[in-house]
This record gives C-alpha cells, structure tokens and sequence, in this order.
C-alpha cells in the first residue's frame, strides 16, 4: 500500500476510535439491534469476528466477518475513504477486484468506487437506506483517464451526471461504449442480483443493445446518473439472509422503463411512516457488541 494511503487509513482509525469505543460499550447494554442507532454501527472500528456472513436483508441488516477493499490496488481507487463505507462481505470485495481487473485489461481506466457499508453494515447515518448487508457497491461512472490520486484529494472529487437535464437518455456526449461496456461487465458478474442506473441510461442501453440478456440485471432507479449500484444475490453460508424478489423477465426495455418519464414518477407519493420502525434480524444485535 502507498504511503500516502497507509497515512489515511491509520488517520482515519484514529479519528473514530474514541468514539467507536464508546458507541460499542453502549452497545453491550444497548438490547435489540432496533433500539441500536446508525451512529452505533457507523462507530464500528473494524468487523466482528467469525466467518463471513450477511444477515437480513440490503436494506436491513448487517454483516459478519466483513472484508475491506483497500484504497486501491489494480484497477481501482476508492473515494471518500473517510466515511470508513470500503467493507462487505468477502464476496462483493472479490466481485470488484475481478471487475476492475476485467476493466482494466479492456483498456478502461482505474474505476472510482463508492460505497460499499460499514465493518459490520447496519443502517448508515446518511448517503444510504441499504447497502446494510454487506451486498452493495457503488462505482462511478467515471471514465476518464485517472492517475494514482493521494487518498486525501478523493475525499473531494465530484460527481458528473451522464442524464440530459431533461432524464429522457443519457446525454450523447457523456455517455460512450465504454459506459456500456462496464455496466454489461457489471451485470455478468457471477451471483450478481441486479444493478440500479439512473432511468435515462438505461434507456440509452436499451436504444443500443434491446434484447441482450445482461440488460434484464439493469434496472432503472431514482438518482445513480454518475454512478451505477452493483448488488450481489445472498451469498452461500449466510443462512439468514434475505434477497430480493428477482428481476421480471425479459431485458426491462418495456412500459415499465416509459413509466419513469411520467408525472407520477417524477412526484411520487410519500407513503405514511410505519407506526413502528422495522427492526434489524436479532442477529445484528449481537454483533455489534461483538470485540
């Protein structure tokens, strides 16, 4: 690991281990997982211990085991290191080394990643309602040509939208086969359970490559025009674990991607709150106050 890199890490367990301490003693007192807040689990200095395994569901849930991505390595940077997110379960780190190592060697830059979760998942304080289980990534759709950038500079790189103001495709000007080219390198990865892109690219995807099989696996979601979201089908040892209904048939090039230029998708309506929050497998309790 560069030195630069070594410093950010080593700067960065520093700064939250006075308050990870603390967050994880309360956490021995604390009862169920539901009455644990965000702040607790985005304390979590490291993972817990114990073989890997996701529990409950993306949105829901929390991780054991956890494996970090380190700030980079062949074909890959990862960005805002500070948020302490470039951990998952052991499958998704593989998952992304293999993409970047398949990107690279189409002639594709170093890939800026995002988001994966926290040492041991759980809610996260703010950016995410999932990335929970240790299943997500997010890596920017970012294609120009990049040296190595010193850890503290990616805290700030910004995010450039790919979308015509309008959402109706991705602009022309942005948008290349390579883009096409990664996200179709994305939805082959092996246990891959689908990818969120901003409704505009995935218009552009079907304008170019309508009836591919890979495009079934790219579904259209609200934000994600700079970047796309990878998520993984749960992983084999992870008992408790809990997917998601899959993709319908068929490449997703139907009524269902017109729908998102409708005024109702773009004025959704805001269901009541829950009278009470759902709360995480018990499982995660535990782990959280695991040492």
């Amino acid at each position: 690991m560069p030195g630069f890199a070594a410093r950010a890490v080593a700067a960065r367990g520093r700064a939250v281990r006075g308050l990870s301490l603390l967050a994880l003693s309360i956490a021995l007192v604390a009862g169920p997982a539901s009455a644990q807040p965000a702040a607790q689990w985005a304390a979590a200095p490291g993972p817990s211990p114990g073989p890997a395994r996701s529990i409950g569901g993306t949105s829901l849930g929390c991780v054991q085991g956890a494996a970090m991505l380190p700030p980079e390595g062949p074909g890959w940077q990862v960005v805002r290191l500070s948020r302490n997110r470039n951990w998952g379960h052991p499958v998704l780190v593989a998952a992304l080394r293999d993409l970047a190592g398949r990107a690279r060697a189409g002639g594709l830059p170093d890939l800026w990643i995002g988001d994966l979760g926290q040492p041991r998942g759980g809610p996260l304080p703010f950016g995410h309602a999932s990335h929970q289980a240790g299943l997500d990534a997010d890596i920017w759709l970012d294609l120009s040509p990049k040296p190595l950038v010193p850890a503290a500079a990616r805290e700030s790189i910004p995010e450039r939208s790919l979308v015509l103001p309008d959402g109706s495709a991705a602009d022309p000007r942005l948008f290349t086969p390579a883009h096409a080219r990664l996200i179709r390198m994305a939805a082959e990865l092996p246990g891959l359970d689908r990818i969120f892109v901003h409704h505009g690219i995935k218009r552009s995807l079907c304008a170019a490559h309508a009836g591919e099989p890979w495009l079934r696996h790219v579904r259209p979601w609200r934000g994600h025009d700079s970047h796309m979201h990878i998520r993984l089908r749960c992983p084999a040892g992870s008992p408790d674990c809990k997917d998601a209904a899959p993709p319908p048939p068929g490449d997703g090039c139907d009524a269902g991607l017109a729908w998102w230029l409708t005024p109702e998708a773009s004025q959704p309506r805001r269901s009541a709150p829950p009278s009470e929050p759902p709360s995480l497998p018990q499982a995660c309790a535990g782990l959280l106050s695991a040492r």
